[in-house]
């Protein structure tokens, strides 16, 4: 794809999904003036990601409600706050966590983030890097798969988010 073509995908993401794009802005804007999370900030993201899937849903803000809010705030600030954190640090940091997967971290990172983090997901990394390996969903892969975002985004000087959002919607529609 070229420049013009994420950004209209980009913004078909976010006609489509209208309330995940609103409450990725709210969210955003909060852990960025925070610089640090609280449990509720935490249903918030699991929210946002298993929204339609009720039984993932319950069980993973059961999961993050099981963190005090001392250590989620220290963690999360302790991720956050850092400039320029090595990304494994801090999505370790984040991992650590109960209930926070690599793809929940990513989340974390791409509304503090957008112009340097995009979710983890299949859909994506199709996108950029092909067939999906078995056992996806780790740190490692997750540094593979924004170092592919992030080359892209600089390419065509655009932000992670926006390649992220572009590449998951394309292949929405395609599924379709």
């Amino acid at each position: 794809m070229d420049k013009p073509e994420y950004l209209m995908w980009s913004r078909k993401y976010d006609k489509a999904y209208g309330w995940q794009a609103q409450r990725e802005r709210e969210l955003g804007t909060k852990f960025r003036k925070n610089k640090a999370l609280i449990v509720k900030d935490l249903i918030a993201v699991v929210e946002w990601r298993f929204k339609t899937e009720p039984e993932k849903l319950q069980r993973a803000q059961e999961l993050v409600t099981r963190n005090s809010e001392e250590k989620v705030q220290r963690i999360t600030s302790q991720s956050l706050s850092l400039p320029n954190a090595d990304d494994l640090y801090r999505i370790s940091c984040l991992t650590t966590l109960e209930g926070i997967s690599p793809v929940l971290a990513s989340i974390i990172l791409t509304f503090f983030d957008p112009v340097h983090y995009g979710t983890f997901d299949q859909a994506t990394w199709k996108g950029l890097l092909g067939n999906i390996p078995p056992g996806l969903y780790t740190p490692q892969n997750y540094l593979r798969l924004l170092l592919a975002l992030r080359r892209t985004a600089t390419k065509h000087n655009l932000d992670v988010r926006i390649i992220d959002k572009a590449l998951y919607k394309k292949a929405q529609d395609k599924t379709t």
